[in-house]
């Protein structure tokens, strides 16, 4: 059975990748654009709209705003891109804004961004595609009766593509990316030579329709609330801004010169093409309002649409208007802006792994998030976010202004904080240099991080204020949730280490022994201690621990803790090019036993008890499934030696005091203190 899996997982994943060839799977800049930035050029598929809807709501009368909001939107836009090159040189590590509110504002604060981005994450997943699959059901029915399935579909076939790796899954989704970049940019230019060059009138399908304004007589302070709320909506255009910051590790080097790059690159063409399509849709006279009010609010002749009516977006009445309605460059448009969407998840993908494992790595999130799979992409992350993305498009039915109303809360909470945290940072620079060329270029750099603060805090309050009632309070009560949940993670990962942690006078004789007596060992803890005490009390004619060399960084520690402590067996180091950590020690167990058949080899797996069920989510389960394969080896003899944690005093009542290895010894109490206490 364990074959026939292994050999779909190849057909699907492709071939284990060694933890050496990480290097070739970084990306150029080439790739690491599509990669990175589909999001946020994705974003100008509906944001332009939705400046337009949300003014639409009084009528046609306020869209002679909508040139001073897109404004407002691209002043934003350039403002958080030229802050987040200089976020991509300060901290390159792919900590990005959790990285930069930790070690400037705080521990709660970098929660709390690392909260608004795990969310965000989801969201993008969720609206992306279901964004997606509208433009596909406006041509296919089947696909418009089956919304939640088929947009679940693509999240499924989006997780195994980014389960493959991210060079290649980069590279399978470049082509779709630069087709849809090359498509607009060519529509906006040829729409600009038509408009302002031949003079010719560019006509929307919708010109001549009308709006029922759905409020009448809005005057000042009205007026502002709904100006606002559309520029609360059409700074959807910047997600995805922080999806490169996080991003950095992935990049060929130099790895913070070729991010600031790509990121450069990106904010010019999307505030190109998000400035072309809204400037060309009010010049051809495009009309949208709500998608649910569409058959009642648009005026055909004077007379309702009717239930019939299908609402083209922006950018299809765009092509329709330059290329004519029907055109084969029509169809393209419409055909690689799908593509583009449902490839913007990609963004995601790429980010809420990586944000996963580094908090994984501080304790926040449960350790297997850190892990690396086959190909060398953080897999258990990549699941989780299409877990949830695929829950939250059944819950709300795949309905994108549902959706969108819970959408940009959180990357703008985490633009905000993240901004306020390079300030904090660039001052406390500031306090120590003296070089005045340098002190004025940190200056600069504070400045412009100080005005990105002001702004996409300002931002995030109008947010805030218009999208709470429509569905914003969701995502107010999902984030203080998340960082609750993170802190009691932590919590419980810092209580298991204390517990665990091994005092420096900790001295066990060494005991004669018989059988060959193998110590698995993962770090140097009062697990491993009892391990090693009990397989020498045993007896065996030789005894060796050994530990698999999953990341050489802490194989390296873990041997100089060894040798520092000075541990009286012998410890080996096997290598494990594939990360795994069965298949080796079996391959080790079998040698020795082919080397002695009629001997008997002990292996004594060191583990601890927790009590409750949540505990078990949050550890390996790697003894397990070595303790599943070890017993069905011939000769093979296996131990647990259980230390039990204070979670597990519940279910197994209170030892009694003297019963062997129940004794606690509290750290930095020796033998002759606990004999005294007796």
């Amino acid at each position: 059975m364990s074959k026939v899996t292994d050999l779909v997982k190849r057909v699907v994943l492709g071939r284990a990748l060694r933890s050496t060839q990480l290097h070739d799977q970084l990306l150029p800049k080439r790739i690491a654009l599509p990669v990175f930035a589909s999001d946020a050029l994705s974003s100008v598929a509906y944001a332009p709209q939705e400046i337009l809807v949300i003014l639409s709501i009084a009528g046609v009368t306020l869209f002679h705003y909508s040139p001073w909001v897109a404004a407002g939107v691209v002043v934003i836009m350039l403002t958080v891109v030229a802050s987040y090159r200089q976020n991509v040189h300060a901290y390159p590590s792919g900590g990005g804004d959790y990285e930069i509110a930790n070690e400037n504002l705080g521990k709660n604060a970098g929660l709390t961004v690392a909260s608004a981005l795990l969310v965000d994450y989801v969201l993008t997943v969720a609206v992306s595609v279901a964004n997606g699959v509208d433009y596909v059901g406006a041509a296919i029915p089947f696909v418009a009766e089956n919304k939640p399935l088929v947009a679940i579909g693509i999240v499924v076939l989006l997780t195994l593509m980014n389960l493959r790796g991210i060079r290649e899954s980069g590279m399978a989704f470049a082509f779709p990316t630069y087709a849809f970049m090359v498509a607009v940019i060519g529509m906006i230019l040829w729409g600009f030579f038509k408009l302002f060059v031949l003079g010719e009138e560019l006509v929307a399908p919708t010109k001549d329709y009308d709006i029922v304004p759905q409020e009448t007589g809005l005057e000042g302070l009205a007026v502002a609330l709904l100006v606002l709320r559309a520029f609360s909506s059409g700074c959807a255009a910047l997600t995805g801004v922080e999806a490169i910051s996080n991003g950095v590790p992935a990049f060929r080097k130099p790895k913070s010169k070729n991010a600031a790059t790509t990121l450069l690159l990106m904010g010019v063409l999307a505030v190109t093409m998000f400035s072309g399509i809204i400037t060309l849709g009010l010049a051809s006279g495009v009309k949208v309002t709500e998608p649910t009010h569409a058959a009642t609010d648009i005026l055909i002749n004077g007379q309702p649409a009717g239930p019939d009516y299908y609402q083209q977006p922006i950018i299809a009445q765009v092509a329709s208007a330059v290329f004519g309605d029907g055109t084969v460059l029509f169809f393209v448009i419409a055909a690689v802006t799908a593509l583009i969407l449902f490839l913007a998840a990609n963004t995601a993908f790429n980010g809420f792994p990586v944000l996963g494992s580094i908090l994984a790595q501080d304790r926040y999130l449960p350790r297997q998030l850190h892990t690396r799979g086959d190909r060398l992409a953080f897999s258990n992350g990549i699941v989780m976010l299409a877990a949830f993305a695929c829950l939250l498009i059944w819950v709300f039915d795949a309905d994108v202004s549902k959706l969108l109303n819970l959408y940009i809360v959180g990357v703008f909470v985490s633009f905000t904080l993240s901004q306020t945290g390079m300030v904090r940072h660039w001052t406390r620079l500031l306090r120590t240099e003296t070089d005045a060329k340098e002190r004025h270029r940190m200056m600069r750099i504070r400045l412009i991080n100080g005005f990105g603060a002001l702004m996409t805090g300002l931002v995030l309050v109008v947010v805030l204020i218009t999208k709470f009632i429509p569905g914003a309070w969701i995502v107010c009560i999902a984030m203080p949730m998340l960082f609750l949940m993170m802190k009691g993670i932590n919590r419980h990962y810092t209580q298991v280490s204390v517990e665990l942690e091994v005092p420096a006078e900790e001295d066990d004789t060494m005991l004669p022994a018989r059988t060959h007596a193998i110590v698995l060992v993962s770090k140097v803890h009062k697990p491993t201690m009892r391990a090693l005490a009990y397989a020498r009390a045993t007896r065996p004619s030789t005894l060796e621990a050994i530990s698999v060399a999953v990341d050489h960084e802490e194989s390296r520690a873990l041997q100089e803790e060894w040798d520092r402590r000075g541990v009286p067996v012998p410890l080996k180091i096997l290598a494990s090019p594939y990360r795994e950590i069965t298949k080796p020690i079996l391959d080790y167990v079998k040698s020795v036993r082919r080397r002695s058949p009629r001997d008997v080899v002990a292996v004594y797996i060191p583990e601890y008890v927790v009590g409750h069920w949540w505990e078990h989510l949050l550890h390996n389960q790697s003894a397990l499934r070595l303790k599943g394969r070890l017993l069905f080896t011939p000769g093979i003899m296996v131990i647990s030696v259980p230390w039990q944690l204070a979670s597990s005093d519940r279910l197994k009542g209170r030892p009694e005091p003297l019963a062997p290895g129940a004794v606690r010894r509290p750290y930095g109490e020796t033998r002759t203190e606990e004999r005294v206490n007796r």
